[in-house]
This record gives C-alpha cells, structure tokens and sequence, in this order.
C-alpha cells in the first residue's frame, strides 16, 4: 500500500496509458482543446502578447516550436509554451473549472510544443497528445480537490499559476516519457516555479500566469529528465505544495484499476465572452433584464434608469465600480452588467477603451450598488446573480441567473462551441484553415501523426492530409 500522495501522483502519471481514456473524457477534452486553440489565436493580437513575444525571442535554441498563427515566428520550445500560453489568457476567454482554475492553457501549449520539437520515431500520435493532454488535467483536478479553500473563488494567488505549473509537468513527463522517479521529481521542481498572487488580477501581467505555468512545467520536466532532484514527498508536505492552502488535506490516488477521471465526471466551463467567469451570471441576469426595459431595437433609456443593484457574491478582485482598462473591465461585475443593459450582447470589442470610456458607460456605472447576500457564496459551482433595475417612475424590475449557458451544468452544444472557435481563428487563420482544424480535432483519437496538427498551427493548410486518418483528402 502507498504511503506517499506524491508517489501515487507519480505512478498515475507513469502508468496511466491510452487504454484508460473514456469515450466522455476524449469528446469534453476535444472541446476542449478546439476552444483553447481558438481564444489562442485570437490572443495574438493583443498588446501583451506582442510584448512577451519581443521578449522571448532574445532566446535562441537549435530546436524551435511554433508560435500559433505565425508562420514565420518560431521559438524554442519552452517560449513557445509560454507565448501560447500568454495569448490564451490574453482576453480571460479561455475555459474554466471547479475547484476554480483554468485547466487547458497550461497543458495544450506544453505538447504542441513538445510535439513540434522533438525527434520522435514514431511519431506522437493524437492519442499521444490526448492522454498527456488529460494526464495535466486530472493532476490539476486532483490538487484542487485536496483543498477545501480551492472551492472558492481565489483570494490570495491564482490558481493556474499553482496547479496549471504541475499540470504542465505532469503532462511534459508524461509525453517525454520519464521515468516514475523523474515524474516525482518534475513535481517537486515544479512546485518551487508555482504561484502568482491575485494582486495581479485586472493587469497586464494575469496573462503571464497561464504563460509562466506551461513554460515552468516543461522546464520542470526536462530538469527532472536531466537528474535535477528534489523533495520526493512534495505533495504530502504542508510546507510542500501544502504551503498555498490552510487547510491542506492530500490523498491518496487510486490505484489505475479503480481510475475515474474527474472530467469524466465534471463538464468544463467555455466562456461566450471574454471575462472573467463570475461576470458571466451578471451577464445573463442583465440580458433578461434588458428585455423588460428595451423593445425591438430602441436604445436603452438611461435617462430613465434611477438604480442598478447587482446581487452577488463578496469577490473583491470583480467589484471594480469605473475600470480603467480592458484587463479592469473583464474583471468588473458593473461593467459587464452595464454593457449588457446598453448594447444587448458582449463581445471582444465591448472591451475596447473607446466602449469603455463612452459617457453613457460612465453615467450608468455611477448608479450601480453592489450587495452580497448571505445565501451567495463565492463559489463557480453554486454562486448566482441577481439584478434590480429601478426606474425614476418607481418602477423596479427584477431577474435572477442561477446557471448561464455554458457553465458545466450548461454546456455549450458542439454547434456553437465550433462557431465561437471560427469567430476567434478567423481572425488571424484562413476559413479553409480554420475548417481543417475543426475537423482535425474533432478527430484527433485517430490522428498518426500530431504534424498535421502543429503544420494547421501555424496558419497553414497541408498540401496533402492523408498522413492525418490515412487517406487522401
């Protein structure tokens, strides 16, 4: 019997092998990697991802990787994990788990990376790149769940920072296929590059999370891979990864007979707009709203509004009453529910600083009040939003979301998680690209060889695509 939650991570990450995916986790990990690339492509015009992009290519290495949708910009590859990385979370757009984290963008960019860079014979297969895929996920999941305090709505640090860090190793060790003594200590190193404080919500640099979580994770790996030791019972320590929870409970696993995959049990979250993900009931509260106050195309009669009051839950990193910025206003309850009672839909340019700074948007959020109720608490599972709109007549009018449509408990249909994925590459990819993604993905259990899929990356179609399902297309 195992003694060490640390060596239980290490075997199921060791162990774990193609025979254990699930049909359910292949089709949810599918979506979710088609969504991750997508908020990816569409973070490569964003002002910090063109900064951390002039950073990284001071960097040099006889090995490159691909940056998304820049054929002529290559990096080594821990770099082009941590661009990637960066462009996912550029907008918030990317998905969103429970315990709280974001779970793709620490781990897809790490094995297209890989993938790309690395001489193999035979080739990583799409299977390959699926179990480490969902290997770096189940280790999130499972951190996660050792932590009652992780059920809430993070206050200290951001949790892709933390678990995406180990994520991202456990899914490198389990591509490059280390040892089970390296995998243990890819998680300790891993460890010591973990965590980012909240204080950095709101800014610039929150994307650097995501970035900085799959780049150290890769690194973590080839240190392991290279000897480089650390603390073999680092997960069983409360001053190991015990040091960024309270109340800090580790378990451990299962052995790979009795394995469930937490996605097997729990849907992801895809976001229909790019914020944060509690402004998401705000959203769809306002929008139920609006149609009380609003008909047909009429604009929304601000002049007559007297007070907005948003029921929700106490996150103090959301409630920024006049943001200043695009990062400020994705991470903003008042601003959200007011540019849906304006505009009737949120999408990437309601951010833009010409919509944020409009003079309706600024006297509209001067009537916004916030309460917490007692009832609602700050949590992605069970947190609601309530809106009251009262009226220089009198008059009040009241909605409520307790689950908006692509939540877990609302999954998003294929339909549209593919039109939100079109929307977002069509921005820097061509529609003959973007369709081959869509399918190559929809695909990827059969795919031989992951070049077809780093080649689509790049913003190019392949001349021929019988190497993907083996046969000509």
């Amino acid at each position: 019997m195992l003694k060490s939650v640390t060596e239980s991570f290490a075997r199921v990450i060791h162990g774990l092998n193609v025979e254990h995916l699930t049909d359910r986790v292949i089709q949810r990990s599918k979506r979710m990697i088609l969504d991750t690339l997508g908020v990816g492509f569409l973070g490569t015009s964003t002002e910090v991802f063109h900064k951390v992009s002039q950073y990284s290519k001071i960097y040099s290495s006889n090995t490159s990787s691909t940056v998304w949708a820049q054929p002529d910009f290559r990096l080594p590859p821990a770099y082009a994990a941590f661009v990637n990385g960066v462009a996912i979370h550029s907008m918030d757009f990317d998905d969103t788990w429970h315990p709280a984290t974001h779970p793709s963008g620490a781990v897809l960019p790490v094995l297209t990376a890989l993938s790309e860079a690395l001489p193999q014979s035979p080739k990583f297969s799409g299977l390959d790149l699926l179990l480490a895929f969902n290997v770096g996920i189940e280790v999130q999941g499972r951190l996660l769940h050792f932590s009652k305090e992780a059920n809430d709505i993070p206050k200290r640090f951001h949790p892709p920072s933390v678990v995406g860090t180990l994520g991202s190793a456990a899914a490198a060790s389990k591509f490059l296929g280390l040892s089970l003594t390296q995998c243990q200590e890819a998680l300790a190193i891993a460890v010591s590059h973990a965590g980012a404080p909240i204080a950095n919500a709101a800014t610039q640099t929150k994307p650097l999370h995501i970035g900085n979580a799959a780049r150290l994770g890769m690194e973590a790996a080839f240190l392991a891979m290279l000897g480089l030791q650390g603390n073999k019972e680092i997960l069983d320590m409360k001053v190991g990864f015990g040091a960024f929870y309270a109340n800090y409970c580790p378990k451990v696993l299962p052995s790979l007979d009795s394995h469930t995959w937490l996605l097997n049990q729990q849907d992801v979250a895809f976001k229909r707009f790019p914020a944060h993900l509690a402004t998401h009931w705000v959203a769809d509260a306002a929008a139920s709203v609006r149609k009380h106050l609003v008909t047909d195309r009429a604009l929304l009669p601000t002049d007559h509004i007297k007070r907005i009051v948003l029921r929700i839950p106490d996150v103090q990193y959301v409630n920024r009453p006049f943001p200043d910025s695009e990062h400020e206003a994705r991470h903003s309850f008042q601003y959200v529910a007011c540019a849906m009672l304006l505009d009737g839909d949120i999408t990437v340019p309601s951010f833009h600083e010409s919509q944020i700074n409009r003079p309706q948007m600024r006297g509209l959020l001067r009537k916004v009040e916030l309460e917490h109720p007692p009832d609602n608490l700050p949590s992605f599972n069970t947190l609601y939003c309530e809106i009251s709109v009262t009226l220089t007549d009198g008059a009040t009018f009241t909605e409520r979301s307790n689950t908006f449509y692509g939540h877990w408990r609302k999954p998003l249909s294929q339909k549209d998680l593919e039109e939100k994925f079109r929307t977002n590459a069509s921005r820097t990819l061509s529609c003959n690209t973007v369709e081959s993604l869509i399918k190559t993905v929809g695909k990827l259990e059969d795919l031989e060889d992951c070049s077809v899929l780093t080649t689509l990356l790049k913003g190019s179609s392949p001349l021929r695509h019988h190497t993907a399902f083996g046969e000509d297309q």
